[in-house]
């Protein structure tokens, strides 16, 4: 059995260890990166394909018919043609639920930044402004209290749920949108609703949702106007789900107050995203999934995810091999 790792430097700069599925093999190969032009040179013989974020289409998949597997370095599988796969009995495996905690963090990390601007306030202290200050105190942006704001919710999958349950233990009421309401979780501090509702109620937005046709862009113009003036809006789920435009427009007119974005649509963010010019935009570089401890959690499912497939048993697919 042979197996290659596409792009592999993300999850595993170095401080993990490959040995898991290398043992699991006759021979493995892990590439760093894989440019769109090298993915049939890269995959050549293999029978067990690994992936993050290089896309493989149904031309690539007709040009390495050996191909027995695929599995995902990562939740979300929109880079993979499951339905291509499907075809040929190629099992297609993710990796569910492994940064849910980190991803949830991530998303109040981003919050409280704009809400408290933490680390803008430390470097105005390093850079002397606290010593020369006529009165005891000063702040450079508002600061804002998050008890009794209502915070939006789209999706409620793993991290949706996770993300709740911070933003209900700091004093918010929850609004949730999703396709499958969890009536269990109903309370007097978090209510199921339809998009519309969560849009016009929300002082935070916050997306954890997959990124597919129908919610592509699905934060647009019409979406946005419907929203409170001032609201802010946190993305760490997919960055197709924003019209970027849009989001910008919103923020130097002021409809929106700030934005937390983890995710863009292209990535790496290209020089002429907007976003990068909008006013009061936080921008991360797709780093909420990647503490130590969610990708050696990821790692360890990778593996369990090969050898359930050697054994006959694949686990995690998402394409449907009926």
């Amino acid at each position: 059995m042979k197996a290659v790792v596409l792009d592999g430097y993300a999850l595993n700069p170095g401080d993990l260890s490959w040995d898991g599925l290398r043992d699991l093999c006759d021979e493995f190969t892990c590439y760093d990166y894989t440019a769109p032009a090298e993915t049939i040179a890269h995959i050549g013989s293999c029978e067990v394909v690994f992936s993050n974020k290089t896309v493989i289409t149904r031309e690539i998949l007709d040009a390495c018919p050996q191909v027995r597997f695929i599995g995902l370095l990562a939740t979300g599988y929109n880079i993979i043609d499951i339905e291509a796969a499907a075809e040929r009995g190629i099992p297609v495996c993710n990796v569910p639920s492994y940064s849910t905690a980190s991803v949830a963090q991530m998303t109040i990390a981003l919050l409280l930044e704009i809400t408290n601007a933490v680390g803008l306030h430390s470097q105005s202290v390093h850079g002397g402004r606290w010593q020369n200050c006529d009165g005891f105190t000063y702040w450079e942006t508002p600061q804002i209290e998050l008890a009794d704001k209502t915070f939006g919710i789209v999706g409620f999958g793993n991290t949706g749920m996770a993300t709740a349950a911070i933003a209900q233990a700091l004093g918010m009421r929850v609004l949730v949108y999703t396709r499958t309401p969890k009536p269990q979780y109903q309370s007097e501090t978090l209510r199921f609703c339809a998009l519309d509702e969560v849009l016009a109620g929300s002082d935070i937005l916050s997306l954890h949702c997959p990124l597919f046709a129908e919610t592509e862009k699905m934060i647009d113009a019409v979406a946005i106007a419907k929203m409170k003036d001032g609201a802010i809006l946190l993305n760490t789920a997919r960055g197709g789900l924003l019209d970027e435009q849009a989001v910008a427009d919103a923020l130097d007119s002021g409809k929106l107050y700030a934005a937390g974005l983890d995710v863009v649509a292209v990535e790496p963010i290209l020089p002429d995203n907007p976003l990068l010019k909008a006013k009061n935009c936080l921008l991360t570089p797709h780093i909420a999934w990647a503490t130590f401890a969610a990708r050696k959690r990821l790692m360890g499912v990778l593996e369990e995810n090969l050898r359930a497939f050697l054994e006959g048993r694949p686990q995690n697919v998402v394409n449907n091999l009926d």
